[in-house]
């Protein structure tokens, strides 16, 4: 059965900009038939690396939890740590980089929460029992949420093919030891010259499968190790590192997965963003030209027809020139799949009938133009 995706464009008039916009929308999307009294409501989104631009403005997620406030709703924003070396890999440098990008007390009048914690080692194991995830290990402060609003940039990603909702929700919820297992099915390996001796690997596993050997470097005991990246969640000098060999088709199938878990038994809503539609992720500390114009913002209660709908309208756009598309080269690739174009080696469309199949929502869907 057709899941119903609600779209608006970027077209404004005097007295109707893009926030009036975008609050019609989720209206008429059917947003209120949550029930938000007294509900901690976590709104999920990636603030941005410091650095880069194309992230979602302030603006539209302060509107949203105005909205949210007027229904009694308890809301916060909020992110998980990231499994690479940044300024949002510990709760601290995270909540400033937020700060920084506008996500603050003054702009959004809501707290921010680092869902994972201050090392990000705070989560939460919600069982799957699915192909690949017999778990999946969700930042704590969203597991406990009563109600999931994903506010998403849909851009292109190097190992996804695209970021939407699916890989916000997915990706985005899972503390560092779950983005390790979504980016990876090996064991963490240490690299001894970065090693400082500090110890703390060897405190904070969990299994005893680190020690120091005779030079006092790391080292790692791989009969005891449970691949669960508690080291290079407290490794503070990238001596501790994930294993990157996992194919992009596995990696969106545990995504998918991961998106099933943080969505799993609770109301949740999401909305699509699609423009300043960058062609890669924006973990980048900057953000390449867009690939098309900015086409609107989409909404549905079905993440998967929500990302399928925005992919579309992408590929039937024309691109733009002056980007990492040659549009000399190609033409104005209009019904051209941009994303696979730009990343040939991954396959998007096999994570959303996946996501299908595991019933997190359908691919088919009825485009609802307002």
């Amino acid at each position: 059965m057709a899941s119903e995706v609600f779209f608006t464009d970027m077209r404004t008039r005097t007295g109707r900009n893009l926030l009036d916009k975008m609050e019609s929308l989720i209206r008429h999307a059917g947003i209120e038939s949550i029930d938000f009294t007294d509900k901690f409501t976590a709104i999920k989104l990636h603030f941005g690396e410091p650095g880069n631009l194309s992230y979602i403005r302030a603006n539209y997620v302060a509107r949203l939890v105005q909205f949210l406030l007027s229904k009694q709703a308890k809301p916060f924003l909020t992110d998980s740590n990231t499994l690479y070396k940044g300024r949002r890999s510990n709760a601290l440098d995270h909540i400033t980089s937020a700060f920084e990008n506008g996500f603050n007390p003054l702009a959004v009048p809501c707290p921010v929460v680092i869902a994972d914690g201050l090392k990000a080692i705070d989560f939460i194991e919600i069982p799957l029992g699915l192909k690949y995830c017999n778990t999946a290990k969700i930042g704590a402060a969203i597991a406990h949420a009563d109600i999931i609003v994903s506010m998403n940039h849909f851009k292109g990603h190097e190992q996804a093919g695209f970021g939407g909702a699916l890989k916000n929700l997915g990706m985005g919820a899972a503390s560092r030891q779950g983005k390790l297992e979504l980016h990876s099915s090996s064991q963490p390996i240490i690299d001894k010259a970065e090693c400082k001796s500090c110890g703390q690997c060897t405190k904070y596993c969990a299994a005893e499968a680190i020690h120091l050997d005779d030079d006092r470097k790391a080292e790692i005991d791989y009969e005891r190790c449970v691949g669960c990246g508690q080291c290079v969640a407290v490794c503070q000098f990238e001596a501790a590192q994930p294993v990157w060999d996992n194919s992009t088709d596995v990696m969106n199938f545990k995504i998918a997965e991961y998106a099933m878990a943080v969505v799993k038994a609770k109301p949740s809503f999401h909305i699509n963003f699609v423009m300043d539609v960058s062609p890669y992720c924006d973990c980048w500390d900057s953000n390449d030209a867009a690939i098309v114009p900015n086409i609107g913002i989409a909404a549905s209660f079905d993440p998967v027809a929500l990302d399928m709908a925005c992919a579309d309208m992408v590929t039937k756009a024309a691109a733009n020139v002056n980007t990492c598309l040659d549009v000399h080269a190609y033409g104005q690739l209009q019904n051209v799949d941009k994303f696979k174009l730009i990343h040939p080696n991954t396959d998007w469309k096999a994570g959303l009938k996946y996501a299908e199949e595991i019933g997190l929502g359908s691919v088919d869907y009825e485009l609802i133009k307002l």
